[in-house]
Parts: structure tokens; C-alpha cells; sequence
């Protein structure tokens, strides 16, 4: 569901109708933040649309707010990391202080260009509360070319569990699609039947 644009009256009926069919759900914020962007009005404008997605996706009932950090440019992935850890950690604060329950969940990505490397995603979550990540297994194979069998998918569960705990990966969220991809990445989802994805290992 998409949250941002949503007037507080306007999400009492999906909290209701979700807790009488029992659904849980999630959010997911504009796909074109950037927290790492040059432009200090496209930082503020990342962080406003954040913190608005969280707060509406909050009061439908969602306990959890999927979002891609921002994209490397022309920074080393060090200092990308840096700027966009800085810039999401006063959301997160701003949120808790608040009392919005609700999980910010970078997602693991799917492009070369942008941020959202397995490692990079779980180091991010350790440093800021209110974080925890979108495991998507299928980026993280069109990111990498590997990623694709039930050895592989089981690393990417015990790097999450040395990085956040046993329970963050209880209290997991994945992504799983078909991907079409190309050495720089993600190209585009398809369905799973027409890709190389292995999701059949996944559900091992």
C-alpha cells in the first residue's frame, strides 16, 4: 500500500477492516528518496516523505515501512554509508519520540548503483534503532550474479543473525520475485516461472 499521500481520517478504515480479517501490513515509502543526494532540499524532502510514510502507514496499522536508502553517485560506498546513516537516523529518533510503532526496513537492492549491499544493509540497522531490513533474496542475486542456491540463502539468514540477533531474523521481511538482471544489476521483476531465481531452494 502506498501511505504518503493518505489524510489521518483516511486510514481508520484499513486499520479496521485489517484487524477484523487479521492482515498484517506493510508499506512501502516513494521509491525515489536518496539519503545520500547532494541537493540538501532532496535530503529534507527524503526525510520529510519518510517520516510522513511511516506516520500514515502507522495509523493504517502497518507494522513495518519498506524504503531504499539512496544511491551511491559519485561517493565510495564508505561515505555513502555515513551520509545516508546520518541523515536517517533523526526520521528514526523523530518517529520514536513519537511514539509511532512502527519497523523502518531498508530493503537489500537490487542495482550496483545503489546502496543497499547485504553487509551495508545490516550494519546500517545495528547503528540505528527502529531499523531492522527487507531481505530481498532476489535482488541480492541480480546485484550479485550468485545468491541462488539454499547455501547461499542460508548465509545471507547468518549474516542477518550475527548483525541484529536471532531475532531479528524471526521477526523477519523478505521480498522474493523473478528478475531479469545484467552485470550492472537488476533490469526488471518478471515472474518467477520465467527467471533463473530459485525459489524452490528458498523454500526449502
Amino acid at each position: 500500500m502506498s501511505a504518503v499521500y493518505m489524510k489521518a481520517p483516511d486510514t481508520n478504515p484499513v486499520r479496521i477492516l485489517s484487524d477484523l480479517l487479521r492482515i498484517k501490513l506493510s508499506a512501502h515509502a516513494p521509491y525515489y528518496l536518496n539519503f545520500n543526494a547532494v541537493e540538501e532540499n532532496k535530503v529534507k524532502m527524503s526525510q520529510h516523505l519518510l517520516y510522513q510514510s511511516a506516520k500514515m502507514a502507522h495509523l493504517c496499522g502497518a507494522g513495518s515501512l519498506v524504503f531504499h536508502p539512496g544511491f551511491y553517485l559519485t561517493d565510495s560506498p564508505s561515505a555513502a554509508y555515513e551520509s545516508i546513516r546520518d541523515n536517517i537516523r533523526p526520521v528514526a529518533s523523530r518517529l520514536q519520540e513519537e511514539g509511532f510503532d512502527i519497523t523502518l526496513r531498508p530493503e537489500v537492492s537490487g542495482k550496483v548503483t545503489q546502496f543497499g549491499d547485504l553487509k551495508e544493509t545490516m550494519a546500517l540497522c545495528s547503528e540505528i534503532p527502529g531499523l531492522l531490513p527487507t531481505i530481498d533474496f532476489s535482488h541480492y542475486h541480480a546485484r550479485t550474479g550468485k545468491y541462488n542456491s539454499y547455501s547461499e540463502f542460508s548465509f545471507m539468514l547468518s549474516t542477518m543473525a550475527d548483525y541484529l540477533g536471532e531475532n531479528a531474523v524471526l521477526n523477519m521481511h523478505i521480498h522474493v520475485s523473478g528478475i531479469d538482471y545484467s552485470p550492472r544489476g537488476e533490469k526488471q521483476h518478471l515472474n518467477l516461472a520465467d527467471s533463473d531465481f530459485n525459489y524452490k531452494e528458498l523454500l526449502l
